[in-house]
């Protein structure tokens, strides 16, 4: 199995499969493919893994593609701008994800629900209580809103992140919420009342656009949108790619 990702602001992934190699996807989630490609979809697992994704941000339903001729191309494209980034997994070896991250992955990688244990980690952590997991062997493939930045920290060593920056990160890492002191601090820093704290060892990915921030920036321009038609659909285009730019 070969892979090339393309493009910069709405990559795609492009995907050349060998006879009778195979990967999954979430319901919907191929955009092309060339002939000689069989499509199976079911509910990979089981109804209580299949629920489990669904929590996760993820569909009930489960597509695995299987190429039935010497070779065949499939391309899956992102639900919305920003990157897309590979992981090869080793045996055993796991990624804690951001809800709905999961784009698609060798039949060899299990993707199931993570419950964060610490209460306020869940309440107030950007992402509520359960994330994704990938597992290896494999393969596989992330997507992720905005910018990427990775860091890796030492043991001990604390980064302070706005709730819903983090994109990924590496069980090896500690992540709990702590609550900004200072009340001038709640009520005027503009960043809410918790931040978010993540602790190594391990790496960490953080995104630069939050889907819901994208939201909230889009929020006033849908509004417009209504009143205006299709004048006010062209500046909300524009302002999404100025956002990226």
């Amino acid at each position: 199995m070969e892979y090339k990702i393309n493009g910069t602001v709405m990559q795609s992934l492009e995907i050349q499969l060998g006879q009778d190699e195979a990967i999954y996807t979430e319901s919907g989630g191929m955009a092309w493919m060339t002939d000689g490609i069989d499509m199976k979809t079911s509910g990979k697992g089981g109804l209580g893994k299949a629920v489990g994704r669904m929590f996760s941000g993820e569909s009930f339903f489960m597509t695995t593609y299987t190429c039935r001729a010497p070779q065949g191309m499939i391309t899956f494209t992102p639900e919305a701008m920003g990157k897309i980034l590979p992981l090869n997994l080793k045996a055993g070896h796991s990624m804690i994800c951001q809800k709905d991250a999961f784009m698609c992955a060798q039949e060899s990688v299990e993707l199931a629900m993570h419950f964060r244990k610490k209460l306020g980690a869940g309440l107030f952590g950007g992402e509520g209580f359960i994330l994704q997991k990938l597992t290896g062997p494999g393969l596989a493939f992330v997507e992720i809103v905005g910018e990427v930045m990775q860091m890796e920290l030492a043991p001990g060593q604390r980064l302070k992140v706005d709730p819903g920056h983090i994109a990924m990160y590496e069980p090896t890492c500690d992540y709990d919420i702590q609550m900004i002191k200072g009340v001038m601090n709640w009520i005027g820093g503009g960043e809410g009342l918790f931040l978010a704290t993540v602790t190594g060892p391990g790496k960490v990915w953080l995104q630069t656009m939050p889907l819901s921030n994208l939201a909230r920036k889009l929020g006033p321009s849908l509004g417009a949108t209504q009143k205006s038609g299709s004048k006010g659909l062209v500046k909300t285009a524009f302002d999404v790619l100025d956002t990226f730019s």
